[in-house]
């Protein structure tokens, strides 16, 4: 599968987890600037908070806040300038920044990830650790509650849980990068791998398309993996570059673009885009809550 892919932002300092605000505009982390930025096609890529360290992904709550995955400011050797907490961050669209949880029942967070509500309103997240394949840490998914508590779902050994989508009926499915595997969690509580990505396809975002499939990016890929929902591989959208995560815009998919690298290295490479692609395909509603 190809189609035409137009650059609606380039420049970018490992963009990740957009988002659509109220009025439109595309809303991502700048993991590298330590920022929360939006773009519009009147302003391009402007400023919306400062977050510190390294937000990872952010999603727009039901109180007008955007919600933030905060790793502390790591992406493999890659140090921010100024280090943070690992957390759950929520910024105001005046640029303020509060910090919701840094621990969630008594455990501490390592580095969150990525985060999607759920049709119960609950913010669910994963919290995978650093990223050393040679040194694999426990990674972990956690839930919060509209009140701020919340619980660890699953400790998962010798694991990077990526990223992290809900499905209508209250399933929960998310990725791990080091298995290249995709895992559903029914709301029983069974998780369960549905699909296992092709060898050099490291998944790291999805969204759910109307239709229940899954558009996976494929880190170093080259392009989006689409996969049903009963896990059977459907085809493959070959972009180029190394894309990050994505989201659906009407029926289009936009999408964040680490840049034309080979390597993910201690260096901050300014070299992200933002592409939109016209896939003639809708996605499904993101769910919406908020915490706190």
């Amino acid at each position: 599968m190809q189609f035409d892919i137009e650059t609606l932002a380039s420049g970018l300092g490992h963009p990740e987890g957009p988002d659509v605000l109220p009025d439109g505009r595309i809303v991502m982390v700048e993991t590298y600037t330590s920022k929360i930025v939006a773009w519009s096609p009147d302003r391009g890529i402007h400023d919306y908070a400062l977050c510190g360290g390294g937000p990872n992904a952010c999603m727009l709550g039901s109180d007008g806040a955007i919600y933030i995955t905060q790793n502390g400011g790591t992406v493999g050797a890659w140090k921010a300038e100024v280090m943070s907490t690992p957390s759950i961050q929520k910024a105001w669209p005046d640029g303020r920044v509060e910090t919701l949880v840094e621990e969630v029942d008594g455990v501490l967070l390592q580095a969150p990830n990525d985060l999607t509500f759920g049709p119960d309103g609950r913010l669910y997240f994963t919290d995978p650790g650093d990223y050393y394949p040679d040194d694999r840490s426990t990674g972990r998914l956690f839930v919060l509650n509209p009140d701020g508590t919340g619980e660890l779902l699953e400790e998962i050994p010798n694991a990077y849980p990526n990223g992290i989508v809900a499905e209508p009926d209250g399933s929960i499915v998310w990725v791990e990068s080091y298995d290249r595997g995709v895992y559903r969690r029914k709301p029983d509580g069974v998780s369960q791998l549905i699909h296992v990505m092709p060898e050099n396809h490291v998944p790291d975002g999805l969204k759910i398309a109307a239709d229940g499939s899954l558009w996976i990016t494929a880190f170093m890929g080259g392009g989006i993996d689409i996969v049903a929902p009963d896990g059977t591989a459907i085809d493959f959208l070959e972009t180029g570059g190394v894309p990050l995560n994505c989201i659906f815009v009407g029926n289009s998919l936009v999408i964040t673009d680490f840049g034309d690298v080979t390597a993910v290295t201690d260096q901050a490479p300014m070299g992200g885009r933002l592409w939109r692609v016209p896939v003639g395909v809708e996605g499904m509603p993101l769910f919406r809550g908020k915490v706190g």
